[in-house]
């Protein structure tokens, strides 16, 4: 704000000298914001933390014993717990702003603090024997209770992660070796997983319940759902099942983007694009190989170039139309 607001509202007998003087004195000091410092260093402790811990527990496991070390990890997890129920507001379907500084981190410890005692409970004792989706089932619930009740986006990308473990979505650098990604009913559950998260982005804001949930389920679930698309047409050998998975690229594409731009997500709107052009890019590439090495080399200098036009052209829309809203 101009400081000479304040000198013509003191000339016009509006503010007194002390005001001024104070005001004067703000502008030439400055309050230095360290908001987004603490938030980083609590967000390292917390994960500080949580390593610390399990690399104490790998190096003194045969001193500590098992029962020791789970019922620390649980008294951490159930006091964490109980000190957010404590603190934490009533819940309503709106944002609910948090009660302070440290709670989102002492809930964050405490969820990830779950996750370990039940995964070691599971590794060490096999409680849940060979019902592994029972073991992911588990935490997925209580995460997504966790969120919704405390109104948290990181607990909330914890649950929809554990979501697709339980439908068995999982990747390591082995079953990339092998080329395990392109087995269809890997890439159906993807896709399925991508549909169910951008359905319950949909379902959020139109319902107005945590609506501001919306961009985490759409992040993960547009991501999920294109790369499952695209694999599919790379991995399908029948050229009909295919079309029809090129096909499902582009009526996603025109569902989510006509979504973005009713809600002016300029990064929804590059996320799409880029897929876009990825699936067309992998659909000519081996027609444009085929008649010259050349025109593939153009292809690609003149797609770039015409893309950065698009998003430059979009992004000035976008911010011409801001006053609409």
């Amino acid at each position: 704000m101009d400081p000479n607001i304040y000198q013509k509202l003191f000339e016009d007998g509006l503010i007194t000298q002390e005001s001024l003087q104070k005001v004067e004195q703000r502008f030439k000091n400055p309050l230095l914001s360290v908001h987004w410092e603490l938030k980083t260093l609590l967000y390292l402790g917390v994960l500080l933390l949580s390593t610390g811990l399990g690399i104490l527990i790998y190096k003194n496991i045969d001193t500590i014993g098992h029962q020791a070390i789970l019922s620390f990890i649980a008294l951490i997890s159930i006091g964490s717990f109980t000190w957010c129920f404590r603190k934490a507001k009533p819940f309503a379907p709106q944002k609910v702003n948090s009660p302070g500084a440290v709670f989102d981190y002492v809930l964050l410890l405490g969820c990830l603090s779950m996750l370990s005692f039940l995964g070691y409970l599971q590794f060490q004792y096999e409680v849940f024997g060979t019902h592994y989706g029972l073991a992911t089932l588990l935490p997925m619930l209580v995460l997504f209770y966790m969120a919704y009740r405390f109104d948290h986006l990181g607990v909330l990308g914890l649950a929809i992660t554990n979501l697709g473990l339980w439908m068995g979505i999982t990747a390591d650098p082995y079953q990339l070796l092998e080329g395990n990604l392109g087995h269809i009913n890997v890439i159906v559950t993807a896709l399925a997983l991508g549909l169910i998260l951008l359905t319950a982005g949909y379902l959020s804001e139109h319902y107005h319940f945590k609506s501001h949930f919306k961009f985490n389920y759409q992040h993960f679930g547009l991501n999920i759902s294109f790369i499952a698309l695209i694999a599919g047409y790379l991995f399908d050998d029948y050229p009909l099942i295919r079309l029809l998975w090129a096909v499902s690229i582009f009526v996603l594409a025109f569902v989510l983007f006509r979504d973005a731009y009713k809600n002016k997500s300029f990064y929804f709107l590059v996320l799409i694009l880029l897929y876009v052009y990825a699936a067309v890019s992998i659909m000519v590439f081996p027609v444009l190989v085929g008649v010259d090495i050349v025109v593939c080399f153009m292809y690609f200098i003149i797609s770039a170039v015409c893309m950065i036009v698009i998003l430059t052209k979009l992004n000035k829309t976008l911010k011409d139309n801001a006053h609409l809203q």
